[in-house]
């Protein structure tokens, strides 16, 4: 009888007591690169929205865009393709290869940088300004906005190549490379659209 009782409240209790449950967990740094995505997917969004707002009010300056743009349009696309290699290094265990590849990409970064402020140079020459018609306003900050995100995705980079220096970095640790993968494809997402956008609507 007893034993039975014992057996019951062994039941009851294995009964009463549940499993905690699984609770997602997400990187932190992960998080953090996409919540600086939205952010600025946020603020891209609302500028934009002014860009076409203020055009259809009227007194908008039309001009060509340098054509240093679409050059440099092409080496950020690049990078982002030696961005991606540089990932599937570091998951191979090909520390050599990923150090030359995160080189390589923070070297096309740089190049756009200069292109980019060459780039302002020309439209100078045509008589765009920061200050003046909203139209060349808007063309600047958008740039400029974007110039300095990509900075920050350099440095960025920046922190990968010396990790990788260090050997640091392999196949069981490329949280860094993922989130610096992650972040520089956008920026070069994001100016693919915001190229497209200001060619079809300036």
């Amino acid at each position: 009888m007893s034993n039975k009782l014992k057996n019951n409240n062994t039941t009851a209790t294995t009964v009463g007591v549940q499993e905690p449950a699984q609770v997602l967990s997400v990187n932190r740094w992960k998080f953090i690169v996409w919540l600086f995505i939205i952010t600025i997917v946020m603020l891209f969004a609302s500028q934009t929205s002014a860009y076409l707002v203020r055009r259809a009010e009227g007194n908008w300056a039309e001009f060509e865009i340098p054509s240093i743009f679409w050059i440099s349009t092409l080496v950020l696309i690049v990078s982002s393709i030696t961005m991606h290699l540089s990932l599937q290094a570091a998951k191979k265990n090909e520390n050599a290869k990923l150090k030359t590849l995160v080189a390589i990409t923070t070297a096309l970064g740089l190049v756009f940088l200069g292109m980019q402020y060459l780039g302002w140079q020309d439209l100078q020459q045509q008589g765009i300004y920061l200050k003046g018609n909203p139209s060349g306003s808007f063309f600047y900050i958008f740039t400029g906005l974007h110039m300095a995100h990509l900075a920050l995705g350099l440095g960025i980079l920046i922190a990968t190549f010396i990790m990788a220096f260090r050997l640091k970095l392999d196949s069981s640790n490329t949280i860094l490379v993922e989130v610096c993968a992650t972040s520089w494809h956008f920026l070069d997402i994001l100016w693919l659209y915001l190229f497209v956008f200001l060619l079809y609507f300036r």
